[in-house]
């Protein structure tokens, strides 16, 4: 069976994050998404919000599993015995620092783990977590940024 992993914040998770997401599940036959604990992050939601967010957005996609990991990339893949992580590139500005990551991973890894990068489609090119909220803290339109259940969830944190 080829498994691969997707590991990130998802705070808030977004269209862009679904985009990979489901990509991703049409390539291996099985899809760990992941939310690390990022302690250099101020987070929206809290991780087990995050996991019930991922798992309500990808309900009907049957070769994924969603969970949390407290600790490196690197020790997740080993723990899970899976070989590929999944990173998706917005812009050019992302392939920096995500090469970097990758490298830094193989490195740690002695060659364990590998990075498969997908781009995102145009569509969600401009999207990030990070915009997402911006845009709901000054009351701003997210619909077209999150999937619909999201909306409310993220304007409750701002009230």
């Amino acid at each position: 069976m080829k498994s691969a992993f997707y590991p990130g914040s998802f705070d808030p998770m977004t269209l862009g994050h679904l985009d990979i997401i489901k990509r991703a599940a049409g390539i291996f036959d099985e899809l760990h998404v992941v939310v690390m604990h990022n302690k250099g992050k101020s987070a929206l939601f809290s991780v087990e919000e995050r996991v019930n967010i991922l798992k309500e957005a990808t309900k009907d996609l049957d070769n994924i599993v969603i969970e949390s990991f407290a600790g490196l990339t690197i020790d997740y893949a080993k723990k899970k015995n899976i070989h590929v992580a999944i990173r998706g590139l917005r812009a050019i500005t992302d392939f920096e620092y995500e090469l970097q990551f990758a490298q830094t991973n193989s490195k740690l890894s002695d060659g364990f783990l590998d990075t498969m990068f997908l781009t995102t489609s145009l569509e969600y090119a401009y999207l990030s977590s990070s915009t997402v909220k911006e845009i709901a803290s000054f009351g701003g339109d997210i619909a077209q940024c999150v999937p619909d259940f999201v909306v409310p969830l993220i304007y409750d944190k701002y009230k």
